[in-house]
């Protein structure tokens, strides 16, 4: 049978207001919902993370060798195109200088004559040269060079396009796979996970930083493999092409490495705290945002104003200086290539002149000492993205190594079950230093309601989460039919329970589909006789859509009261065999109680239920009344039977009814 519990995210809020005295702070040894900020991170892992990262590609495998292929491959097309231009140049010149020589001779009796008029350097230029004297630029050759080109470079850039789609694909799929194990990760985090984090600081985790993640993939894989093939393309090239220049330009690659490492190493510290702050930023908006009513009702907005100013100023310091330190590697490696490209020009036109060296060739390396530079420029800037989505993968790494509940046993319950609940010599705390719950016992009867009163802090909700398995007993065991609930696993467990939370919570759809939730396949005529016997058919008509009203975003086109009577239905229409009211009808009015009380009492009938409450009169005919203080059960019995006590139940009884009468 479907459980109809609200969303585990309101727990862990009830579970601190319901807190016991005794229990730690809130933020305190990681347990209860912490407000304030958390430590701060530690820094960058880079190797490991990025390790880590690039393993979740491994799926991807074939997909990425084919990229690499064709990476080779548009790669080699791109660096041979400036020596076949470097080719052309060279049939353009020849052709120019061979227009000027005296025709009807051969090259070697131009060479020779040259030399005998003591111009041996020029002698020296032509001899390089494929030239007839006399006749001007061969067209013919250089069409048919320009051509290669083209198909060269055209080549390149559809195997470039093909690369880069295959590539997206892959991340795409990696980073699906990235958030689905985090979703996955989610449900089998515990209950106390969730109260040691921000809202907002969770939520900024799994939104902001995958996505941080994703853009990083997408933009440095690319651009790294392809500056990585094109330094060792152009690095061959450039050796062939005059082994001497190549030394000269192989100075960048140490210079760079220097300038770029240290200027990354200070900006990688500060991407870690920028992270950080983001995370801080939104749960604090979110936060303030929850509680804009009761923030304009205090007056406290000035306060909120003054925080969301120092949380920003700390965000904008930590971005500042991680953005600015990064962003200075780009500009510095373009100094280092405009010298470099420099001393190329410089020493290639000298051996030009000299002889030594064909322009074709100074041209061609002159590109390739651009080419050259260029990816290492395109490294060092991306050295900021890589930086930050590092440190955004080991957020959300984090995360994914975060301790999750025990792993399920395989047990199994009998079903139908009649609802005899044990809780035998059970202890329980939220720090290990200090015990809440200690040696704890109480037996349910079949079909008994055990109310459980008490003053705030008491642990009333403490004790049904651990019946839900919210939150695992430290000592002692509890069970459902004789059958210890901590060996069988917590969704068929929970299958079995339904409970409503004095928060109600409400999902993005219809109010039909939010009373159907923990009952999917249920009939129209079944929704319809629950809502009745809730009391939300009453006036599910006077809204626009009647049960086909949407309910918005934050609930606000329905009253309190009707959500919690929209929640109650739930319960009405999953028919569970065990059920825990937490204070559920604490926001409906008077009259409607007395009607809603009925029908609850109708649905208990026959099953176990738990009832957590504060006021008194609804809990009267409570088969068994547990009053709790401190973790403790310090009276039990009926209604009569305890007042007649006269003891703890007596003095919270008085304290309600006295005054009123």
């Amino acid at each position: 049978m479907s459980t109809t519990t609200e969303s585990t995210s309101d727990s862990p809020q009830k579970a601190a207001n319901e807190r016991p005295r005794n229990a730690p702070p809130a933020g305190s040894g990681g347990h209860g919902p912490m407000r304030g900020a958390r430590p701060a991170e530690k820094a960058v892992s880079f190797g490991p993370s990025v390790r880590r990262l690039l393993a979740n590609l491994r799926p991807e495998r074939m997909i990425l060798l084919l990229v690499i292929t064709m990476a080779t491959l548009g790669v080699s097309f791109n660096v041979i195109g400036p020596k076949v231009l470097g080719r052309a140049t060279d049939i353009v010149f020849a052709g120019a200088i061979g227009a000027q020589l005296p025709a009807g001779l051969t090259k070697t009796q131009v060479i020779e004559g040259l030399r005998q008029r003591g111009e041996a350097t020029f002698a020296d230029m032509v001899a390089r040269m494929d030239l007839v004297p006399g006749q001007g630029i061969n067209f013919d050759r250089l069409g048919q060079v320009l051509l290669i080109a083209i198909g060269l470079y055209v080549a390149a850039a559809v195997l470039m396009f093909a690369q880069g789609w295959l590539l997206n694909r892959a991340v795409q799929r990696s980073i699906y796979r990235i958030r689905k194990s985090v979703s996955h990760k989610m449900d089998r985090l515990p209950l106390r996970y969730f109260d040691s984090q921000p809202r907002g600081e969770l939520l900024s985790r799994v939104t902001n930083d995958i996505d941080n993640i994703a853009q990083t993939l997408q933009q440095t894989l690319s651009q790294l493999l392809n500056a990585l093939l094109t330094l060792i393309g152009v690095m061959v090239m450039m050796f062939w092409v005059s082994w001497e220049l190549a030394l000269v330009s192989l100075i960048i690659i140490p210079v760079s490495g220097v300038l770029a490492g240290s200027i990354g190493k200070r900006a990688q510290i500060h991407f870690a705290p920028m992270w950080k702050s983001t995370g801080e930023v939104n749960a604090h908006v979110e936060e303030a945002y929850s509680g804009h009513a009761l923030v304009k009702v205090f007056g406290r907005a000035p306060e909120v104003e003054q925080e969301m100013l120092r949380r920003n100023e700390e965000m904008y310091q930590a971005s500042f200086k991680a953005q600015f330190l990064s962003g200075m590697i780009m500009p510095v490696m373009f100094l280092v290539g405009n010298l470099n490209y420099v001393a190329i020009a410089v020493i290639g036109g000298l051996r030009v002149a000299s002889g030594s060296m064909p322009l074709g060739d100074v041209q061609a390396f002159i590109q390739y000492s651009r080419m050259f530079t260029q990816p290492i420029t395109q490294v060092a800037s991306m050295a900021n993205l890589l930086q930050s989505g590092v440190a955004s993968a080991e957020r959300v790494f984090e995360v994914l190594d975060a301790d999750e509940s025990s792993p399920d046993e395989q047990g199994h319950l009998d079903v139908p079950i009649s609802g005899h609940v044990e809780f035998e010599h059970v202890w329980f705390s939220y720090s290990p230093e200090q015990h809440l719950i200690e040696d704890l016992s109480l037996t349910a009867h079949p079909g008994e309601t055990v109310a459980i009163v008490g003053p705030t802090g008491a642990g009333k909700t403490t004790l049904v989460n651990l019946l839900m398995r919210f939150y695992e007993v430290n000592q002692g065991r509890i069970t459902l039919d004789g059958t210890d609930i901590a060996s069988v696993p917590r969704n068929k467990l929970r299958s079995q329970l339904g409970m409503v939370l004095q928060d109600t919570w409400l999902f993005g759809g219809t109010i039909r589909e939010n009373i159907a939730y923990g009952r999917p396949d249920a009939s129209e005529q079944q929704i319809i006789d629950a809502a009745t016997a809730a009391y939300v058919d009453r006036f599910v008509h006077s809204l626009p859509g009647g049960y086909d009203t949407v309910i918005d975003e934050e609930a606000s086109n329905v009253s309190v009261g009707e959500k919690q009577l929209i929640t109650i239905a739930r319960a009405f229409l999953a028919e569970p065999a065990l059920l825990i009211l937490d204070e559920a009808t604490s926001s409906v009015d008077t009259r409607t109680e007395v009607l809603v009380q009925q029908a609850m009492a109708k649905l208990r009938t026959n099953r176990t239920a738990f009832v957590i409450a504060h006021r008194l009169s609804t809990i009267r005919d409570a088969d068994l009344i547990l009053v709790m203080e401190d973790g403790a059960i310090v009276e039990q019995g009926n209604h009569h039977e305890l007042l007649e006590a006269r003891g703890s139940y007596y003095d919270l009884y008085q304290s309600q009814f006295a005054a009123a009468e």
